[in-house]
């Protein structure tokens, strides 16, 4: 067990050890260079607005108490209506714990504050918590916005509270009186407890775990702070979207703490893009060893637990039970994270050379320039309430839909998700959803290539309209568009920018780093192919022999650079701002380099964590839907299924591929057996999209031309 520590406080584990399952990678300390990279940081986080004013701290603060007291006299006013004694009635007692970005210390302006109430065993959840402390708050001036959820998996009522948002759960134990001084972090807490209150807790329990294991918690503060918003701004902050949400970030960041234990923050930053650019999923991201604990409780371990095996990303949590927090990557968006570890990791070498700011860092991912073909989820509501559970409905089915998607073409098509919603002015109650979509890399192209998802949109649709609380009016439809139709509410102002013209071959990522001898791309900018840009959507690989050796050139040169250089933490700030090399260490830095990347590897390959890769690949999809499972299928059979779509399928051979790919046969909501609508001939290749008879809309079919040929040059 490790003590906390102060902000600003080194902590190390009692036997005075290492923190983690490994021995770092490097003590060393910091530089001058490290400290003058941290304070230009600091000043660009506190530039972009993510520190709170002191007065909404003191708000938040008095929040916080006046919501403490609520909950104790709802406490009191249930034991009284159960008929216990009054002595009973006046030590009846419930507590508000804190815990995620607002526990840690991370929040920024107008964030929400997870918390947490935990009660007594005679204070049910579904009656006393759900019903009595909902009408409580519902009579409430300050309270607004109050949204009970309690069939969630971890059941939440959202609410503001004085302007402040507010998540509360809820967590019943097995005592009698809740005492002041309660200890949640204590495994005994979770005996006889159910398992939406061992969830509840999980949260708070992590956060407190999560400050005891790092080394100093300003420093994980601020590079978690600074994370967090890269994180925002690449399009990469949201668990629901199935991408990672603030504890995922805080238990990588932790991790590059452990790693690091004196670093400051410019150099965890660069660290962390170093690190999981090279991380081996899906070899698990741990704090600490896992333990079965005394309890019995399920944890994660995928030698035991086969469902475990088919998590992508595995960043498990430091509390007993350990759980995945991060089962809701996918594929594909695991994908989209490892490219955008990849860009950083090279600024984050720019940056090391002192030759770009940390702007660049952040920059903005431009999702609607980054492809040429869209799905657009569009719902509709006939109220503000009703629209605002009907999407919080969607928008927790949307990674099924990426998930059937890439199951029916068998990794062919890979979607990547928008993390947020739009809405048109012009259009009351409506909003809509943006998934990318692009073929898979690397894979040999076929003429007259087409993906015929109509059966997986239609199950999609279906699946989502057996919502327990759907009502009239509630309405989604799936469609895709060009990227130059993309409609223009969803841009800053509702304008639309001006196309970029230098655009990399990887997932349409535009190049964001100056023209400073590495780029971050090994592809060809689209404007060097003669192509046009809709004919290049991360599927042409297109490189001119020119280019191939400028980029050669240029990495040569940035290698010679950095192996010619000493590593910051010993290296010697001059005056013009570069970093020269002592003389008499030439061969000691050479070692210390050569050492570091040697304990890299051997971290990020999951040597020592006791776990290493699962061998078996389970379907993603078994836990959410009763689709047949399927076994990993090999590149000769994936060249077959290839082959067998390549060309437009007519009147029954699309239910053929939706049987072959393991998709239900397309059904109208009566249950019937709906004919698909045969495929005009067109020249070209690509997706085939429709939507359901129930729709009113007219039935659409739609060609995703993703086929990269010099001869088309339309964008139909």
């Amino acid at each position: 067990m490790s003590l906390m520590g102060s902000p600003g406080q080194t902590t190390t584990q009692n036997n005075g050890q290492y923190l983690g399952v490994t021995e770092p990678i490097s003590l060393g300390g910091p530089s001058e260079f490290d400290h003058i990279k941290t304070a230009e940081l600091e000043k660009f986080l506190v530039s972009a607005g993510l520190y709170e004013s002191q007065e909404e701290a003191v708000r938040r603060e008095e929040v916080l108490g006046r919501l403490d007291q609520i909950v104790k006299v709802w406490v009191r006013k249930i034991s009284r209506s159960k008929g216990f004694s009054e002595q009973v009635v006046q030590e009846a007692n419930a507590k508000i714990f804190t815990f995620g970005s607002y526990r840690l210390g991370v929040h920024g302006p107008g964030a929400d504050i997870d918390t947490l109430c935990v009660g007594p065993r005679h204070a049910t959840r579904e009656e006393d918590f759900f019903i009595e402390l909902y009408e409580m708050l519902a009579e409430m001036a300050e309270v607004t916005e109050l949204h009970p959820i309690p069939d969630a998996h971890v059941p939440v009522m959202k609410f503001k509270f004085n302007g402040i948002s507010i998540d509360l759960l809820y967590a019943k134990l097995s005592l009698w009186v809740i005492p002041e001084d309660l200890d949640i972090s204590q495994d005994s807490i979770l005996r006889n407890a159910d398992e939406q209150t061992v969830r509840s807790l999980n949260g708070c329990r992590v956060t407190d775990q999560i400050l005891r294991l790092v080394p100093n918690i300003q420093n994980f503060r601020t590079t978690l702070r600074c994370m967090k918003f890269w994180a925002n701004r690449r399009g990469v902050y949201s668990n629901v979207a199935g991408f990672l949400g603030g504890v995922n970030w805080a238990l990588l960041v932790a991790r590059i703490c452990q790693l690091y234990p004196n670093a400051l923050p410019s150099m965890l930053v660069c660290r962390f893009f170093r690190v999981y650019t090279q991380w081996r999923w899906p070899n698990p991201v741990m704090l600490c060893a896992i333990e079965e604990g005394p309890l019995g409780l399920p944890v994660w371990d995928p030698r035991k637990n086969p469902r475990d095996r088919l998590h992508q990303m595995p960043i498990i949590t430091p509390a007993y039970p350990c759980m995945n927090s991060s089962y809701n990557v996918s594929s594909s968006t695991l994908r989209v994270m490892t490219e955008e570890f990849q860009r950083s990791n090279q600024i984050c070498e720019e940056l090391e050379l002192n030759k770009v700011g940390w702007n660049i860092l952040f920059e903005p991912y431009p999702f609607f320039e980054a492809y040429k073909n869209y799905l657009e989820i569009d719902i509709s509501a006939e109220g503000a309430d009703d629209l605002r559970k009907w999407k919080g409905w969607i928008e927790s089915r949307l990674r099924l839909l990426t998930l059937k998607i890439e199951r029916q073409t068998f990794g062919m098509l890979q979607c990547h998700p928008h993390p947020d919603d739009f809405s048109d002015p012009q259009r009351p109650h409506h909003c809509c959803f943006f998934m990318g979509l692009q073929r898979k890399q690397g894979m040999p192209i076929q003429e007259g290539e087409q993906f015929d998802i109509r059966v997986t949109v239609d199950d999609f649709r279906h699946s989502v309209k057996m919502y327990t609380l759907w009502k009239p009016g509630m309405d989604i439809n799936v469609s895709h568009i060009k990227r130059r139709n993309i409609p223009s509410f969803v841009f800053p102002g509702g304008v639309r920018p001006p196309r970029t013209t230098k655009m990399s071959g990887t997932a349409g990522r535009p190049n964001a780093v100056p023209s400073t001898g590495v780029s971050v791309s090994s592809h060809v900018a689209k404007s060097d192919t003669g192509l046009p840009d809709d004919e290049l959507d991360g599927v042409s690989e297109v490189t001119s022999m020119g280019k191939r050796k400028r980029d050669k050139a240029n990495e040569e040169l940035v290698a010679s650079k950095r192996a010619s250089m000493l590593p910051l933490a010993n290296g010697i700030l001059t005056s013009n701002s570069e970093i020269v090399i002592a003389p008499a260490e030439p061969v000691e830095i050479q070692t210390s380099q050569t050492a570091e990347e040697v304990a890299i590897t051997k971290i990020t390959s999951g040597q020592g964590d006791g776990f290493g890769s699962p061998v078996e690949e389970l379907d993603e999809l078994d836990e959410y839907t009763t689709f047949v499972p399927m076994k990993t299928i090999s590149e000769e059979q994936q060249k077959s299924m290839v082959d067998s779509v390549k060309s437009c399928p007519r009147n029954g051979q699309a239910k053929a591929i939706a049987a072959h790919s393991g998709s239900p046969v397309d059904k109208c909501e009566n249950g019937s057996v709906e004919e698909l609508e045969p495929v005009e001939e067109l020249p070209g290749s690509g997706i085939i999209l429709s939507n359901s008879k129930a729709e009113t809309q007219r039935k659409p079919l739609i060609r995703l031309n993703l086929a990269s040929s010099r001869n088309k040059t339309t964008d139909a």
